[in-house]
């Protein structure tokens, strides 16, 4: 887990970083839907991913009269195995994090990093030398880092349950199972109803279902960009789906890292690049590299959509931004092909590791905003749209990181914008 004052620019609520005692420990269940089942409300979440999650439940703690419902298009909220239900005993362990200056060039903009982080409030923040990284880190090698000493892991997807968990306790609804696939202003009120057109708002599944709403907040991630399409809002920034492939420590090996190992991030390509990341069942993951999906929830390596090759490639901003960054796209795509490729990365950092050493571990697809420019966005994007319909709905784009770290300051952030929006 990166610090949030890492990234260059942003708001106030990258300085909120140490957010976890707010979150509680759940039971580790799959969620399935709200007792109560609902279709008209005040307001309507579409995606019940970590920021939806977080949004849905901040806006009912501070408006408990409305009504307020979150549209899933999974049939459960997170599915979680039984192996990962005995592991999930805490929610969160306290690492050190070293960020790591390998090479010569890199110790100005780590120092750059430690100034940052003191004007953000970071706690215990210190710069440590060669020596001390060794007796932080045994087997790691580096010229100077960054020590920050209160970093923790935690486990998200607990998190989101226990936001589900609260939202629902304040008389929120989940519908899952219902992927969104149209939305109007009605012609004319609900059959049977008392109160007119104060739901004028129609969203409509893929299923045929619908629901009704005041006002609707996109909280899409991957899809994010086509639900703007369907409301009539703009395309823009798109959203272009970027795999990040890890590889995982053998378990004998794992006593090679104690903490997080980072890199300096280099601000000339987009990625922060690879890392080393103990987890709570006590793997170490190794990555991720960032390649570009051709399936916006292709976890896999040769998975493809027909649909999404074809609105990706066919963006202009892809284009000028791969041909910015050509030789580190190729690097990355050399790279998850070949473990060797990825190990030598690693070895800038701990040297004993070897291609003996490591597996091909799990994914992720980070849902990247990019303008036509070929610029990636570095921070969210609200929008709406004209007209009836465009006044009545906020879409939230680019959340992917650190979106799970400082969810609940962003549901603040994004709740503060809806009340302003739709004068709630």
């Amino acid at each position: 887990m990166v610090p949030l004052w890492i990234r260059a620019g942003g708001r106030a609520w990258r300085r909120h970083h140490h957010c976890y005692p707010e979150a509680r420990v759940l039971a580790a269940r799959p969620l399935s839907g709200s007792r109560r089942q609902k279709s008209t409300f005040d307001v309507a979440v579409v995606g019940a991913g970590i920021v939806g999650l977080a949004l849905a439940r901040e806006l009912s703690l501070l408006h408990p009269s409305l009504i307020f419902g979150v549209l899933e298009k999974e049939k459960e909220l997170g599915m979680i195995s039984e192996s990962e239900k005995k592991r999930a005993h805490c929610l969160l362990i306290i690492f050190t994090q070293l960020i790591v200056a390998a090479e010569q060039e890199e110790v100005p903009r780590l120092k750059a990093l430690y100034e940052r982080g003191l004007q953000n409030n970071v706690r215990g923040l210190k710069l440590i030398s060669s020596k001390e990284i060794q007796e932080r880190e045994p087997y790691c090698r580096g010229l100077m880092a960054l020590d920050s000493p209160y970093t923790g892991i935690v486990n998200y997807r607990q998190v989101a349950f226990a936001y589900a968990e609260d939202f629902q306790a304040a008389g929120g609804t989940v519908l899952t199972d219902f992927e969104v696939e149209g939305m109007e202003m009605a012609k004319e009120s609900p059959a049977g109803s008392k109160e007119g057109m104060k739901y004028p708002i129609v969203v409509r599944n893929s299923k045929g279902k619908e629901v009704r709403c005041r006002h609707l907040v996109s909280c899409a991630g991957l899809f994010s960009d086509r639900l703007s399409r369907i409301s009539g809002c703009s395309l823009e920034p798109r959203i272009v789906p970027f795999r990040g492939d890890y590889l995982v420590l053998k378990p004998e090996k794992c006593y090679l890292v104690k903490g997080n190992i980072y890199p300096v991030p280099d601000p000339r390509f987009p990625f922060l690049g690879i890392h080393f990341t103990p987890r709570m069942d006590g793997s170490v993951w190794l990555g991720p590299n960032a390649v570009l999906a051709f399936k916006r929830e292709g976890y896999r390596f040769f998975d493809f959509s027909v649909q999404d090759f074809i609105d990706a490639t066919a963006y202009s901003g892809l284009w000028k931004l791969v041909l910015r960054n050509f030789s580190y796209g190729i690097g990355e795509m050399y790279r998850a092909c070949f473990l060797s490729a990825q190990v030598k990365q690693l070895q800038k950092f701990i040297p004993e590791v070897t291609v003996n050493d490591v597996l091909r571990g799990p994914a992720g697809v980070r849902a990247q905003a990019l303008d036509k420019d070929g610029n990636l966005i570095d921070d969210f994007v609200f929008d709406g749209g004209t007209g009836d319909i465009g006044s009545r709905i906020l879409h939230v784009r680019n959340a992917p990181s650190p979106a799970a770290t400082s969810s609940l300051a962003i549901a603040k952030m994004i709740a503060s914008e809806v009340e302003q929006r739709f004068e709630l």
